[in-house]
């Protein structure tokens, strides 16, 4: 597998796209964006845990049954949720006037939409934007969709892959959206995900589901699942591959590359939580089972407490403990070890469930860089399991304060 770089969703074949500015932010910024597959997609989509679902993902539980899947239109700056039955008709209205500018069905499209809560749609500026979008649809596209779909990120998160399927090479790529609101089990995040691999609709959504489970789901900013959440793929077939219809060869590879699209974009979004300064990895081993291993991970990087700690360059390993101990896993406290490192070094500051001597100076060098990984072994199983997340900072607070205004 190949990662890459300076690639977009619109470098996949048969693949087009636009972004382009409608007016539903205040500034100039892009705002809304359409993806579009030349050929016939089978789809897979994976939607927030949240029971209060935004208009949109109601809509789209239902069209992602449909045999065929072209195009998806998304808008920034207004979710769309806690709308009603009148926001769930503006997300049919979004479906139809999209699949009319393209000359597909309704039930053929997707609509995603995130923004403030609770405000109704303006349809007077989203209609004539998809229309513009639609016209603007091409073949280099990509990037200026996934500008038009961020709202408080910092930068566009986008990441490709190329992979031989037997003598046939596939890519793979994929472009998402997340800052705040972000909590396991799918978080405020969208992701849009194309290839050009030939595979059945059922394997698609097994791979999908299968990987979620180990990239979205264990992803945590500030401990709130969004009403919103959505990851979703299209697979054109383009590639001609022999068809993936079972847990073959080809099966495994085009799932090892989809994984790898899902792991770096939902790490991009958890190391762009809102006011974030670094990206903190924690890596729970030896676990009683797969299940109290992600438990204990997810734990720890929700833990508010942990994370303001992380800010503040603390090397205050109790907190970690204490996010272990509420977390519901299976553990036995008196055999944890955990260590800090980074690009300057490694240190151990507990070992058996207590505290060691270790060197404050390099604990606090090694906090005070932009990616740390926490390393945490339970001495209790052979299951191990790696969660994302971010500092709590300050700036978490300004942003969140003033987000509609």
């Amino acid at each position: 597998m190949d990662v890459l770089t300076d690639k977009s969703i619109t470098d996949v074949p048969y693949f087009k796209a636009a972004g382009i500015h409608s007016g539903l932010k205040k500034n100039e910024k892009k705002d809304l964006c359409v993806i579009f597959s030349e050929k016939e997609c089978v789809a897979a989509a994976s939607f927030t845990t949240n029971k209060v679902k935004a208009a949109p993902v109601q809509l789209n539980m239902k069209h992602i049954e449909s045999k065929n899947i072209q195009a998806i239109v998304v808008n920034a700056g207004n979710a769309n949720a806690c709308t009603g039955d009148d926001g769930y008709q503006k997300s049919l209205e979004m479906a139809k006037i999209t699949a009319n500018c393209l000359g597909i069905k309704p039930v053929e499209t997707l609509v995603a939409s995130t923004g403030v809560i609770g405000v109704p749609l303006p349809m007077d500026i989203v209609v004539p934007g998809i229309r513009k979008a639609c016209e603007a649809v091409s073949s280099d596209g990509g990037n200026d969709a996934a500008e038009a779909i961020i709202t408080t990120d910092t930068c566009t998160k986008k990441v490709t892959v190329k992979f031989n399927l037997g003598s046939k090479t596939a890519m793979i790529s994929g472009m998402a959206k997340g800052s705040g609101m972000i909590h396991p089990n799918m978080a405020t995040m969208l992701g849009f995900i194309v290839t050009d691999a030939n595979i059945t609709k059922s394997m698609l959504t097994r791979a999908l589901k299968e990987s979620v489970e180990e990239s979205y789901n264990m992803i945590s900013v500030d401990g709130d699942t969004s009403t919103n959440d959505m990851v979703m793929v299209l697979a054109n077939g383009a590639a001609e591959n022999p068809l993936i219809s079972s847990e073959d060869i080809s099966y495994f590879k085009f799932k090892e590359a989809l994984h790898y699209v899902n792991v770096e974009l939902a790490k991009m979004i958890a190391q762009d939580g809102e006011g974030a300064t670094k990206l903190i990895e924690v890596k729970l081993y030896n676990a009683r089972s797969l299940k109290d291993a992600r438990i204990c991970a997810k734990s720890v990087i929700t833990s508010s407490l942990v994370k303001a700690a992380f800010f503040g360059n603390d090397a205050n390993w109790g907190r970690i403990l204490c996010a272990l101990g509420y977390s519901d896993g299976n553990f036995n406290p008196n055999s944890v070890d955990v260590l800090f490192s980074s690009d300057v070094g490694t240190v151990q500051i507990c070992r058996k469930g207590a505290s060691v001597d270790f060197d404050e100076d390099l604990a606090t060098k090694i906090l005070n860089r932009e990616h740390v990984t926490v390393a945490i072994d339970l001495h209790d199983g052979e299951y191990n399991a790696t969660a994302w997340g971010c500092d709590l900072t300050y700036d978490y607070v300004k942003i969140n304060g003033s987000y509609r205004s």
